[in-house]
């Protein structure tokens, strides 16, 4: 599937490939919820790193955390430099991959029949988890890939 994505200032917008668009996997960690915001979790999708497309790409800016042990993560988290959006995560541990975040997303989405709650562990008090009945929970990082989630779902394009 190709998704379409833009900051919104609309400076910068992204286009990419991707055979895991399924928007299943909620991220309630310190720095999604910092950096992202949405309700106190992120929701990355899976894209192919090689077809990633940017025009305005002067207008994008990278951020790396600064883990809990006091080390830089290696993941680069792209933003719109003018609004803040937040744009894609890429990672040099998985080169061939993308992840956009579903918010920055400008092409219709499908519905997730179930969804992950990773992260819980370190949710901020405040945020209400809300899992359907067929949701997962994770205080961490659950063993399934994306990749994973929608070959077991059926769902991969």
């Amino acid at each position: 599937m190709k998704l379409e994505g833009s900051c919104h200032c609309g400076r910068v917008r992204f286009t990419l490939e991707s055979a895991h668009p399924y928007p299943f996997n909620l991220c309630y960690c310190s720095i999604c919820r910092k950096t992202a915001g949405g309700g106190g979790f992120a929701i990355n999708l899976g894209g192919d790193a090689a077809t990633l497309a940017v025009t305005g790409e002067e207008h994008v800016t990278l951020y790396r955390a600064t883990l809990e042990d006091g080390r830089e993560s290696p993941a680069e988290r792209r933003f719109c430099r003018h609004c803040g959006s937040a744009l894609w995560v890429w990672d040099p541990r998985w080169p061939e991959l993308i992840h956009p975040f579903a918010s920055a997303m400008d092409s219709p989405l499908p519905a997730a029949p179930e969804r992950t709650h990773l992260m819980l562990g370190s949710k901020a008090p405040w945020v209400p988890v809300d899992p359907g009945p067929r949701d997962k929970c994770f205080d961490a990082y659950p063993e399934e890939s994306i990749a994973d989630w929608h070959r077991r779902l059926g769902v991969a394009c």
